[in-house]
């Protein structure tokens, strides 16, 4: 390969083509070609006649049971998400929004290791080291034994990160690190990948656990090419409204844990605060009484989640009615009045539709159907739902209430947070006594609609 030759490959699948084109050829996707170009050498490819692996193939059967060791960083929410520590000679990578919060947890993880005796090294390409100290101050924490780098060369990192015997490298960010292995500038398809792929190999090898934080895209995903995901061992989401106290750590790729657990954090002004009772932080501020308003309880992984929905209907001022929805997919939203207006005859024809899931928390299971159906019927009726009721079922387009899965631990949860009364499907299979709570069984919207409007 000669120095200045360019490709062009696609960020979402990786794959390469020899010119620019609108549509990648092999994933279908838009616009998803850039253009990269080729290192002065290839810093991946294997020389001719290099020796083969000294690690000759082993069965499965004659290797023992080993068990994962663990380093705890004392953020029980930010342990629990990981599966219960950071495990040495992985790779995780954190994204999110700017200015959510990655940086200051990381500055926090990286405090509690070091008291904790654990050698630690915070690399970062965009804060100088006064600047980092500056962090550092404002944070409860004794960040004062941090080690610091202020770099963004990659050889120049794994060199330092040696010498200092680092257990745990935390690098912020990876879209600013750059290799001399390559021609480009930093944060552009090859020197991210490469970069990636790099620092799994000194993790794996030389042992300590590897942190980047990623940069997001305006579509939420993490910027860079999608096998930057692959490479890693683990993925987490830092999500949040800037305008709201709670952030959520939501763990989408864990190779050393369950996937879809969220640990919630509370963004104080020295540093974040684990929330233990994140289901009493998120109804922290809810008004019974009022119309439009109900509780359902989500699975996030292992842990079940309480959350508000409100919905409000009001008459159309002008033109086509409105379809809002904030935490809720809005093409989920149409699904469901369309639903309630044909099987349970509440007409939507002329009134605007606003739903709201509180707390900045995202509504991905369909559980919460019935909880969404009964903020809407109480809504139009203008009439509020019971106080310590809970609503969890799924929603057909035939207007039946299906069953869900983990109802039993739902309930459990919704029982400690003091709720006595339960709407789900006539279907679901519970333990006798419900958990403490009144069950009432549903087997289609219709008897929902009558029993709130009653």
């Amino acid at each position: 390969m000669s120095k200045g030759r360019s490709v062009f490959r696609c960020t979402d699948c990786g794959a390469e083509q020899p010119k620019w084109a609108g549509r990648c050829d092999a994933c279908g996707m838009w616009n998803t070609l850039v253009e990269e170009a080729v290192g002065r050498s290839a810093g991946r490819a294997a020389s001719k006649g290099s020796s083969p692996s000294a690690r000759p193939p082993v069965r499965l059967s004659a290797l023992g049971a080993v068990e994962v060791a663990r380093w705890k960083t004392g953020l029980d929410e930010f342990d629990f998400v990981l599966g219960g520590g950071i495990v040495p000679g992985s790779v995780t990578l954190v994204g999110g929004e700017p200015g959510i919060g990655k940086s200051t947890l990381l500055m926090q993880v990286a405090a509690r290791l070091e008291t904790a005796g654990i050698p630690t090294l915070y690399v970062s390409g965009e804060e100088s080291p006064d600047q980092l100290r500056l962090r550092a101050d404002r944070l409860t924490e004794d960040a004062g034994n941090i080690h610091v780098l202020g770099e963004t060369r990659l050889e120049a990192i794994m060199h330092h990160a040696a010498a200092l015997g680092a257990r745990v490298v935390l690098l912020d960010s990876i879209q600013t690190t750059y290799t001399e292995e390559l021609e480009g500038a930093p944060g552009n398809v090859g020197q991210v990948r490469e970069c990636a792929a790099r620092l799994m190999r000194f993790a794996k090898e030389a042992g300590p656990a590897v942190l980047l934080v990623g940069h997001v895209t305006k579509g939420g995903g993490i910027a860079g090419p999608k096998t930057l995901e692959h490479i890693v061992d683990t993925v987490l989401y830092f999500e949040g409204e800037s305008t709201l106290d709670h952030r959520i750590l939501r763990a989408v790729k864990n190779r050393f844990g369950s996937v879809d657990e969220i640990g919630v954090f509370r963004m104080t002004g020295a540093g974040l605060e684990p929330v233990t009772n994140p289901a009493a932080a998120f109804l922290a501020g809810r008004s019974t009484g009022v119309s439009g308003s109900a509780v359902t309880a989500l699975m996030e992984g292992t842990r079940p989640m309480l959350v508000e929905i409100q919905a409000l209907a009001s008459k159309a001022g002008f033109g086509t009615p409105q379809r809002v929805a904030t935490g809720l997919d809005h093409r989920r939203l149409a699904v469901l009045l369309a639903v309630l207006e044909r099987r349970g005859g509440l007409p939507f024809g002329n009134l605007d539709v606003f739903v709201n899931v509180t707390g900045g928390v995202r509504l991905a299971e369909p559980s919460t159907d019935l909880a969404v159906l009964a903020a809407l019927v109480s809504s139009v009726h203008d009439r509020p739902v019971p106080g310590d009721a809970l609503f969890v079922g799924e929603v057909g387009l035939g207007g039946e209430v299906r069953p869900v899965a983990g109802v039993e631990r739902r309930l459990a949860e919704a029982s400690r947070q003091g709720f006595r009364r339960v709407f789900l499907s006539a279907r679901s299979r519970i333990a006798a006594g419900g958990g403490g709570l009144d069950v009432v069984g549903l087997e289609n919207i219709g008897e929902l609609a009558r029993r709130l409007a009653a």
